[in-house]
């Protein structure tokens, strides 16, 4: 796949470069380019950093962070068997636990919320940091409503990081989760109250609380676009009636100068 002429692979973090080391140069350099693309296109365009990664997974496969990349990019695709398959194998090279969340949440994606909610009792959960361990209370919680168990879902997103007041990165979407869950609930001025929470937490607009909340205010928006073509509509419209008027005058006009000739013959 090509690479832009912009695209060095020293934007990478400095762990991933460390871990390439291990490569030959020029094999370093090329799966660090794919690895950039990949964390250029995740959001805006899943597909094509999933065929990025699937370059670097050719070219570096026993390295642990070329496999976790791949992992999210499954992920992003929603492939989320191969996903799981790439994050457990990061897991066994590494050691490290922090993709448990993201490794629960693919087994929600392959309709097993049952062993979602199971990693979310394992030891592991206690290792996880407190940002881990949020993620993991959200995919818990997700996992309970999946089941139909509603209830069960806004008790688990209950919790102290919930209640507290700072201002964490994770803060803005658990007050959203429960906002949400309260909705489905029909416990709708709750619902209201924390739409209006995570508002106030989501600084770099991670969440559309914003607009959930202005729809539980009865605020309809309207598409400045939509605007302009109703206006345009508009304009065409009064154009073609004002030129029928000047037509019907035209022809009034006629015959009115018809009908005099007429009558001057008959003088």
């Amino acid at each position: 796949m090509p690479i832009p002429e912009d695209v060095t692979g020293e934007e990478i973090d400095k762990d991933v470069r460390q871990e390439l080391q291990s490569l030959p140069k020029t094999l370093a350099e090329d799966v660090a380019k794919n690895l950039v693309m990949v964390a250029r296109l995740i959001d805006e365009d899943p597909g094509k950093a999933y065929g990025y990664s699937k370059v670097a997974l050719r070219l570096a496969s026993r390295v642990a962070a070329v496999r976790e990349a791949a992992g999210f990019a499954a992920y992003a695709h929603q492939k989320y068997g191969e996903a799981l398959a790439e994050f457990r194998a990061a897991r066994r090279m590494t050691g490290n636990v922090d993709l448990w969340p993201v490794m629960a949440d693919c087994e929600r994606g392959l309709g097993r919320p049952e062993k979602a909610l199971d990693m979310a009792g394992e030891p592991e959960v206690q290792k996880l940091d407190k940002a881990g361990q949020v993620e993991m209370r959200l995919v818990a919680a997700g996992a309970r409503r999946d089941m139909g168990q509603l209830d069960a879902a806004i008790v688990t997103l209950q919790s102290p990081e919930l209640a507290a007041n700072s201002v964490q990165p994770w803060t803005a979407r658990l007050r959203y989760a429960y906002a949400d869950a309260l909705l489905a609930a029909d416990r709708e001025t709750e619902a209201r109250e924390w739409f209006a929470k995570a508002v106030e937490a989501d600084r770099d607009g991670s969440t559309d609380a914003s607009d959930r909340l202005a729809e539980l205010d009865g605020v309809e928006f309207t598409d400045a676009l939509d605007e302009t073509a109703e206006t345009d509509e508009t304009d065409e419209t009064d154009e073609v009636d004002e030129t029928d008027e000047v037509d019907e005058v035209d022809e009034d006009s006629e015959a009115g100068q018809d009908g005099k000739g007429r009558e001057d013959d008959k003088d």
